[in-house]
């Protein structure tokens, strides 16, 4: 099939790589345009999707909105029979939806209805969801609304942050788009509306949503870290001798202990919570690389009674 993929991050890559590999024609890719980044944030970055399609010699398009005319008239003129779409990040206004002969797949990273939106993965962990899964929709003018074709369900491991389940989704998402669109090429793809009772809508994280709140009980504080693991990264401050320095946390696990919220109860970094306590196993002082829990209690010389805040 001559296809029309759209996508952005690291997670929508095996998807690509997929179609690739399966031999459709991708003819154009749709992707973010280049944002500064880098360690003095000002050289401009493609997109992990931009470079792939460049390593296969892929026209690469990035509009900043396809609501104006001139870019639907590009999109229709690829003459798709489907678009595919991973993690794109641009909202698809009717034209455009309409344009590919079969329609636009959308592959999502939950088990919809639950968590519609853009950060369905942070969310699931952060909510203490045990399961979630990905799912290929047909797209409509609703946010992540239209009918569902396939699902593939996965266990969320209490260790898991949503680094880790990115990969193992975008992995199993690859998988899934590539059985669906043989299937939707023959009319063998079959898709059922999605029930309105329990859905929820993953809104995109907030950076104030990052400061811990040791108060909360210990599984709560976990999950936070690890949803929030590792971007933005879930953080703290403690005073390592001269004033309070912030602290990313990346993973932790849940402990025995009780204290003062956010009291170190001992060299291998126990916190008290409101209620339990968690081990930092990870964590990341600014500027620094990522280190275990023990590197960076021997490090600053955190000791039993200092306190996060």
């Amino acid at each position: 099939m001559r296809i029309v993929f759209m996508g952005a991050p690291a997670f929508s890559t095996p998807t690509l790589l997929e179609i690739i590999g399966q031999g459709h024609e991708v003819v154009a890719v749709y992707t973010r345009a280049p944002r500064p980044a880098g360690r003095r944030g000002l050289e401009p970055t493609k997109t992990p999707v931009h470079l792939a399609a460049e390593q296969h010699a892929i026209p690469v398009f990035t509009p900043m909105t396809l609501r104006e005319a001139q870019a639907q008239e590009t999109f229709r003129a690829h003459q798709a029979d489907v678009a595919a779409v991973v993690a794109y990040g641009l909202i698809l206004p009717a034209p455009i939806l309409a344009a590919p002969r079969l329609g636009c797949l959308n592959l999502h990273a939950s088990l919809l209805p639950r968590w519609r939106g853009a950060a369905p993965i942070q969310r699931a962990i952060m909510a203490g969801d045990r399961e979630t899964g990905v799912c290929v929709m047909r797209m409509e003018e609703g946010l992540d609304t239209g009918p569902v074709a396939l699902v593939e369900r996965i266990a969320i491991a209490p260790g898991a942050t949503a680094g880790d389940l990115a990969e193992q989704l975008a992995r199993l998402g690859a998988d899934l788009m590539a059985r669906a669109l043989p299937a939707l090429e023959r009319g063998l793809l079959e898709f059922a509306p999605q029930p309105e009772q329990g859905a929820t809508y993953a809104k995109k994280i907030d950076k104030a949503e990052a400061r811990i709140d040791w108060s909360a009980d210990a599984e709560t504080v976990r999950n936070q870290i690890h949803g929030l693991s590792p971007a933005p990264g879930a953080y703290s401050e403690i005073d390592f001798g001269h004033g309070a320095e912030r602290v990313k946390i990346l993973r932790a696990r849940a402990a025995e202990g009780e204290g003062a919220p956010g009291e170190v109860l001992d060299e291998s970094l126990v916190v008290a919570c409101g209620r339990g306590a968690i081990t930092i196993v990870e964590a990341q002082r600014a500027g620094r690389a990522a280190m275990s829990g023990e590197a960076l209690a021997r490090g600053a010389q955190i000791s039993r009674g200092a306190r996060f805040i």
